[in-house]
């Protein structure tokens, strides 16, 4: 994944800048530093660890919340002086419950698919959390032959306003498909990004 024989620590007095970004969405989560250690145990234990300048040693990101940021990838740049980190994040990232520490400003991807990942992302979150007074919760409690069964009767509700000339209602219709899915594939535990892979390998 990463040579770590090739980073320049020395240039950071033995530590080095780490860019993390989502996964899904490649929203810049937050940055942190590493030291030689730190990077060899986030690449052992698979979840992002960093150098606590104020505190003098290891830590690793939601040793305490449980919010851990799970590794997907890492590399370097050109100058091989600091490090661009992707991670799939178990909750909010940032101390102050918001998921990125940069939240001044409102992030929203660009790309149609990332959004998609969000919602899966939420999506998981509901079933890892299962609050009460969700409409996605009571769909997991339900099991898969009612999600699936819910699945169904959405496609034919598409199906049916698709022959219809209201464009606003066959919208609706395809977004409540498309929702129903993403709590099926959860369930099924099979994440979005598989079901694109296989697209992609299609139009290969």
């Amino acid at each position: 994944m990463i040579d770590i024989s090739q980073l320049d620590f020395a240039k950071g007095d033995g530590l080095i800048p780490a860019i993390i970004q989502d996964a899904h969405n490649y929203q810049v989560l937050m940055l942190g530093y590493m030291n030689k250690e730190a990077l060899s145990k986030t690449l052992e234990d698979e979840r992002v660890t960093f150098y606590s300048r104020s505190k003098q040693r290891l830590w690793t990101k939601g040793e305490r919340s449980q919010n851990y940021l799970d590794l997907v990838d890492i590399q370097q740049d050109c100058d091989n002086d600091t490090l661009l980190i992707l991670a799939t994040p178990q909750g909010p990232t940032c101390h102050t419950g918001h998921q990125s520490c940069f939240y001044q400003k409102d992030y929203k991807s660009r790309q149609y698919a990332g959004f998609l990942s969000e919602l899966e992302t939420l999506i998981q979150s509901r079933k890892a959390k299962m609050p009460e007074d969700s409409y996605t919760t009571m769909l997991f409690e339900d099991g898969i032959d009612q999600i699936a069964q819910k699945v169904g009767e959405e496609a034919v509700e598409t199906i049916i306003e698709a022959k219809n000339d209201d464009p606003d209602e066959f919208k609706g219709e395809v977004s409540d498909l498309l929702y129903h899915l993403l709590v099926l594939l959860t369930e099924k535990e099979i994440p979005l990004k598989k079901i694109i892979e296989r697209l992609e390998d299609r139009h290969q």
